[in-house]
């Protein structure tokens, strides 16, 4: 009998500092998608930006000292202030690295540079935190007892911990990144800082103790704490943002756009790209809700509807006919063994079998009536109420206000009733995304239970996609963005100039690279292209390469595209 896996622990389980990195895990991607932060993994920063940041750094370190010697005063537990006492003997071998760097180059840290505002409002922050500062709190001089200090301890913990478990992150995905041969690497010192064991143990142990530290803190003072915690994670951000850079960079992409002369176009998919449940599934359910039970006598001026029961009963059986024959399908045109060079006719020709069983399942819908009789108003609520991925609403937020960007987005759907789509987006103040997808045939706003077709297929897809790209014509420089995360999705994930996966569909990626598709990660596939990258070069995408990009969440599309 094969031993039972370890049981994962929940978000109720993992401690308060576990659960807040997860929380705010948005802004370490911003963090790791900065500008000077790209650079420094693929080790063509040039020198002179390292040695500002080194020596915004290195007032940082001070100030962190310092808030950790507060802290230490602030404990009551002689644990505590141990711990505390050894976090801040790292945060000293952390300037002493600083000051090797700086001998090295045979200067001084303190003269190297002034301090610029993003540096200052962190220091701060910290300090004002660690003296007891903070909204609803009493100044150090007046806290009376023991646990109020120890509060003001947690506190100080709280803004802390973000930057100890950022650098630790980053040390990691930086150094998983380093090639064995690339001993040469320019700042190979701080990324062997920053992942070595004793840094990740440092940060561990800052997260302990500020578990510790809050175990008896009341609801409301571990607001404070997740606020504090989230305040220092975007004064991160804003601090690698803040590193002036005098060299071409790859992110974030609209960084090369010039708004009077280029045109860019991002495409989306809707279905589980940016929605949590597919769209079928949500049509499905509100015409079971809203169907008459089987005892029920049905208006004479309405449609002839399914009673609930036989609704669910037949929405059941299309939808275990689709998945088993969409599983056929996909086995009978993958080729027995891999393709070595990625042709993309030879796949187009593939996917036509996959968009005639796709218009075959659609037929099958209609026919047997399960979309007859639903409420326009019903769907339209249902698509104020849809919950969509976290982070796509933003990002299309951030396009779409910015007139100046001059980009143009669109979204490309199988899905059976654009209203829907329009209903979801209009919510959040979309009104402006261009919607294409099938529609819903209505009497009197009532759905007759045939669809419009538009977009029903992988062929479809890719036509709408040139199409829209046609329209726009030559007069600009179009720079085309596809997000996707379906096999549907592939030919337009390839047309595009870049191609993004989001996700992690099993099916399009066994499709993709028996085609010879190659998937990349984005943040590694980014730093490679900063490191070719240099004065007067071009970025370099292009359609039809056969190489998409995989990301794991929209705030990485975010932080790539427009950056923070």
């Amino acid at each position: 009998m094969a031993a039972i896996p370890p049981k994962s622990p929940s978000p109720e389980e993992e401690g308060l500092a576990r659960r807040l990195w997860i929380k705010f895990k948005r802004e370490s991607v911003f963090a790791m998608y900065s500008p000077f932060t790209v650079c420094l993994a693929s080790g063509n920063l040039k020198l002179e930006t390292f040695r500002h940041y080194i020596a915004q750094d290195f007032h940082f370190l001070k100030a962190f000292a310092q808030a950790y010697e507060l802290a230490e005063e602030c404990a009551d537990d002689d644990d505590a202030k141990l711990s505390i006492s050894e976090l801040r003997k790292g945060v000293l071998e952390e300037l002493k690295m600083h000051d090797s760097f700086v001998k090295e180059w045979g200067t001084d840290l303190a003269e190297m540079a002034t301090v610029n505002s993003a540096t200052v409002k962190y220091t701060e922050f910290l300090l004002s935190t660690a003296s007891g500062k903070v909204e609803g709190v009493k100044g150090p001089g007046k806290l009376a007892t023991p646990f109020e200090k120890t509060k003001v301890a947690a506190y100080t913990l709280g803004a802390m911990s973000p930057c100890m478990r950022l650098y630790a992150f980053l040390g990691k995905e930086f150094h998983a990144l380093l090639n064995a041969n690339e001993g040469n690497h320019p700042y190979k010192k701080w990324i062997d800082n920053y992942s070595s064991e004793s840094f990740q143990a440092s940060a561990l142990q800052n997260e302990d103790l500020l578990d510790k530290l809050s175990v008896s803190l009341t609801g409301e003072e571990l607001d404070i704490i997740e606020k504090l915690y989230h305040q220092a994670m975007k004064l991160e951000v804003e601090f690698f943002c803040a590193q002036p850079l005098a060299q071409p960079t790859v992110v974030p992409l609209i960084k090369g756009h010039n708004p009077a002369g280029d045109r860019l176009i991002i495409f989306s998919d809707f279905d589980l790209t940016c929605t949590i449940v597919d769209s079928s599934a949500i049509l499905a359910e509100i015409a079971i809700v809203t169907a008459p039970k089987s005892d029920q006598n049905q208006p004479e001026n309405q449609l002839g509807r399914m009673s609930s029961g036989e609704l669910r009963n037949t929405w059941g059986l299309l939808s275990k006919q689709y998945t088993e024959e969409y599983e056929q399908c996909i086995e009978s045109f993958m080729p027995s063994e891999k393709v070595e060079n990625f042709n993309y006719e030879t796949l187009h020709k593939a996917l036509e079998q996959l968009s005639h069983f796709e218009k075959r399942a659609n037929s099958r819908v209609i026919e047997s009536g399960v979309l007859k009789g639903i409420n326009l108003e019903d769907i339209k609520k249902a698509g104020e109420r849809l919950s969509l991925q976290d982070g796509c609403t933003t990002f299309f937020q951030k396009v779409v206000k910015n007139e100046n960007l001059n980009a143009n987005v669109h979204v490309l759907s199988y899905c059976w009733c654009g209203d829907l789509i329009r209903a979801s987006f209009s919510s959040a103040g979309l009104n402006a995304l261009n919607v294409h997808a099938n529609e819903f045939s209505f009497k009197e706003s009532i759905s007759t239970g045939e669809i419009i077709e538009k977009v029903e297929s992988p062929i479809d897809k890719v036509q709408a996609f040139n199409n829209t790209l046609e329209k726009y014509g030559t007069d600009r420089k179009n720079l085309s963005v596809y997000i996707g995360d379906s096999v549907g999705d592939l030919l337009c994930l390839l047309e595009a100039d870049i191609g993004i996966v989001i996700g992690s569909s099993s099916s399009l990626r066994r499709v993709g690279s028996q085609f010879g598709v190659t998937f990349i990660p984005l943040y590694p596939g980014l730093v490679k292209k900063q490191k070719e990258y240099t004065e007067g070069s071009s970025s370099n995408w292009k359609e039809k390469s056969g190489i998409l990009y995989t990301v794991s969440s929209w705030a990485e599309v975010h932080a790539f595209i427009l950056g923070w």
